[in-house]
């Protein structure tokens, strides 16, 4: 029984640290996103000047 329970602990903590990294990515790609769509509306604001 102790095979198992550290089988699923294992799988727990994997699981876990799948999901936070995938927080992170996901929030860095929003924050590349953002920057990339204020360096356009910068641009077309010089370009109707």
């Amino acid at each position: 029984m102790s095979t198992l329970r550290n089988v699923t602990f294992a799988l727990a903590a994997l699981i876990t640290v799948t999901g936070l990294s995938a927080c992170n990515t996901v929030e860095g790609a929003g924050k590349d996103i953002k920057a990339g769509g204020a360096a356009i509306e910068r641009e077309a604001d010089k370009a109707n000047k």
